[in-house]
């Protein structure tokens, strides 16, 4: 039972939804029964009418050459002796885009045009499936998918992977399956998945919250990643349409444009059936992002409800507090990571729904302390692993020419299903960045840094020197690297490229030294602690000066004509990596504060954030944090909420592009590290330092985090000015107090 890989492919030759089924007879008593299957792009699968699994959305959206996804289930108690159906639903996912039906991703006009578009992994939707079933006497059956199955069209005759679907007639004859010629079967290794399913953890029952020229407007009350059910009856042949938004426009109607940058035009439609009937819309393949319908069409509404569905269904942390606008954060921010988990991490469900990579590192604390990500980062580094880039890897130019974009780069997108490969006019690379292909080299970092898996190192390691090797080539003749996006998202617009991307070289070589320690490298980790200290001498020498105050900061190097321009991200970045020397650390921690306190704000775009809430907890600004996340005004986590946010905005901003952005939620970290003070001084959180602040708003605050270690719970009450701290954890953790910022 043990070797359970498939064979078969089948299909309905065209790329089209359909559903393919085989009667089987179970001849005698089962002892154990197992099946493995999948279907391209997303498949459900049934014995008997009934969903063998509670998953969603399978199989994981992954690089279709390099690995296919297979799902395995235990189906012995589905197989009782005598007949029995089996059901394969298929439909299109990213396996073969479905690009005639609702909205599809495009590039908006300001941009060039892709040479590069999208390319199906196949010529048509495929499924394959090996059930072996073991009898009680002994023997075995194995049933595979073949020529013998019937296959139909679905009665979902189009589904979109940006979230339209169109239900319509279930209509079609069963014909005989076609087997798949062995040169259209994908190239990629199957396995099984290594992140967790995706799984409903929420229903959400919508209100009519008015009727605008016949178009009734429904609330679910949450911006969430969800599957459409509903409940309508109507005279049949009626269409009746429901169309996901984030917002409400001024009239009150449901809002598709992100921020004048595209029309995000998805639509759900039913074909009713039946003449006053009720009857179930649900969709199948692919997942609506919003808060609010707009339904039209002359049907009665009966019921309207959302399944809010992750992959991030595990929690790791809890966090609660007395001043509620920490708990409303918490909880957005958390909304907001469910909704961007699902087997890859999106940046958004509406627009773009890429797995760009930066937050993997970048949001890599924060989302471990609330949510398990032991899994789902072993999934997604092996997504960039599957990515990086071969010397022969070619794409095309505006000419049509053979451009090669490098041995060991690894995309800013993993996968990466429209790669946008040449540099945007005046912005910089979205393909080539530092800071977003560095996950596979930090975000191995963090993965070890939680859960003390060595193999994670293992498995990324050379992955990771390649990537440096590819790096090293993009140093220019000053040893920066400035082909970037710097401080992405900074609302001041102050990127400091050479600043910001040539720290994270600097970054990637130290992280690598380490990990060569670890593994045994000696040689490699002497090169890399050289190489390391390259860059940091040539940064000091050309970055760190002294202001007209007399102390030490860092420049920015992009306006050095302008004088010592500095900004919060230049000075975080360096005094969180250790590049900055001892005598001008208190300097330089000086001056983040300083330009912290003159702003009255966290001025950073995602990529300095974390370093900036990070560094400045370090040097005991821990009261500024506090009071600059909770200004009621941009740029400030708690002015989202007073926006009437459920979920995290892209920048820094009202009605921002994206109304589900993960990637600004750095702010979970530090209430873990900083709040809580739970601060790991081992992998694993073998050995803990609580080291934790209360804000003055703050009178009591309870956070328990589950680490690989076991259990850590950290409580403060504030009582008569006094604050009491109470802290337990599991046996075995090597724990150390600290009352440094509470006395």
């Amino acid at each position: 039972m043990n070797n359970m890989e498939l064979r078969n492919w089948i299909t309905n030759n065209t790329n089209k939804p359909f559903v393919a089924k085989k009667e089987i007879e179970v001849k005698g008593s089962v002892k154990a029964a197992v099946v493995c299957v999948t279907g391209l792009g997303q498949f459900n699968f049934y014995i008997d009418g009934d969903k063998v699994s509670d998953f969603v959305l399978a199989p994981g959206w992954t690089d279709y050459r390099k690995t296919i996804q297979y799902e395995k289930y235990d189906v012995t108690a589905h197989l009782l002796p005598g007949e029995h159906n089996i059901t394969i639903e298929v439909g299109n996912g990213w396996y073969n885009w479905d690009m005639e039906f609702g909205y599809s991703f495009h590039f908006p006009e300001f941009m060039p045009p892709n040479p590069n578009p999208y390319k199906p992994f196949g010529k048509c939707l495929i499924c394959s499936m090996r059930l072996v079933i073991e009898y009680a006497d002994g023997s075995v059956e194995e049933i595979l998918t073949d020529e013998t199955w019937q296959i139909k069209e679905h009665r979902i005759k189009h589904t979109n992977v940006y979230g339209s679907e169109y239900i319509g007639d279930d209509v079609g004859n069963w014909e005989n399956a076609y087997l798949v010629k062995p040169e259209d079967i994908p190239t990629g290794k199957l396995v099984l998945p290594e992140q967790p399913p995706i799984k409903v953890i929420k229903t959400y029952s919508a209100k009519l919250i008015s009727e605008i020229d016949g178009i009734r407007i429904y609330d679910i009350g949450q911006n969430i990643s969800g599957l459409l059910k509903a409940k309508v009856k109507g005279k049949a042949g009626t269409e009746i349409s429901f169309k996901p938004a984030e917002k409400l426009d001024e009239n009150g109607m449901p809002d598709q444009m992100a921020k004048n940058w595209m029309l995000i035009d998805n639509i759900i439609t039913y074909k009713l059936q039946k003449d006053d009937e009720i009857e179930e819309v649900q969709q199948a393949f692919t997942y609506f992002s919003g808060r609010y319908f707009a339904v039209e069409g002359e049907a009665e509404v009966v019921e309207l409800r959302a399944d809010a569905i992750t992959s991030a269904w595990k929690n790791s942390g809890s966090f609660s507090c007395d001043d509620d606008r920490y708990n409303r954060i918490y909880d957005m921010i958390e909304k907001t990571v469910e909704a961007n988990m699902l087997s890859v991490h999106t940046d958004c469900p509406t627009i773009e729904r890429f797995a760009w990579q930066e937050p993997n590192h970048l949001m890599g604390a924060a989302i471990m302390f609330m949510k398990d990500g032991k899994d789902l980062w072993r999934k997604f580094l092996h997504d960039m692993r599957d990515s990086q880039h071969k010397a022969e890897d070619a794409f095309k130019d505006f000419e049509g020419n053979a451009i090669f974009p490098g041995e060991g780069l690894v995309p800013s997108q993993a996968p990466c299903y429209i790669p946008n490969v040449l540099p945007v006019p005046g912005m910089g690379s979205f393909y080539d960045i530092i800071v977003w292909g560095s996950s596979i080299i930090l975000g191995t970092r963090w993965h070890y840094l939680f859960y003390g898996d060595k193999t994670i190192i293992e498995e990324n390691y050379d992955a990771g020197m390649r990537y440096l090797n590819h790096l090293k080539t993009k140093v220019n003749e000053d040893g920066f690297i400035n082909h970037g996006l710097g401080d992405w998202g900074n609302p001041k617009g102050e990127l400091a490229r050479e600043n910001i991307e040539t720290a994270f070289l600097y970054a990637d070589a130290i992280t690598l030294s380490w990990f060569a320690d670890i593994l045994g490298k000696e040689v490699d980790k002497q090169e890399l602690e050289k190489y390391a200290n390259t860059i940091k001498t040539n940064y000091n020498d050309k970055l760190l000066v002294k202001a007209a105050n007399g102390k030490y900061c860092y420049r920015s190097y992009e306006k050095r004509e302008d004088g010592i321009v500095t900004t919060q991200a230049i000075e975080a970045l360096p005094l969180y990596w250790g590049i900055v020397p001892k005598d001008a650390e208190a300097d330089v921690a000086d001056c983040l504060r300083d330009n912290i306190e003159s702003e009255g704000a966290l001025i950073a775009g995602e990529v300095g954030l974390p370093y900036v809430i990070q560094a400045a907890a370090k040097y005991g600004m821990n009261q500024m944090i506090a009071d600059c996340i909770t200004k009621e005004q941009h740029p400030s986590y708690y002015a989202f909420i007073l926006d009437g946010e459920t979920t995290l905005g892209e920048y820094w901003e009202t009605n921002p592009r994206s109304h589900c952005h993960d990637m600004m939620g750095h702010i979970v970290e530090w209430y873990f590290n900083g709040i809580a003070g739970i601060k790991g001084q081992a992998p694993g959180f073998s050995k803990v330092l609580i080291e934790p602040y209360l804000p003055k708003s703050m009178n009591h605050m309870h956070c328990i985090f589950q680490s690989k270690s076991g259990d850590i719970e950290v409580e403060m009450e504030r009582v008569e000015g006094e604050i009491n701290l109470l802290v337990n954890a599991a046996e075995g953790i090597e724990l150390e107090i600290s009352r440094k910022y509470l006395d």
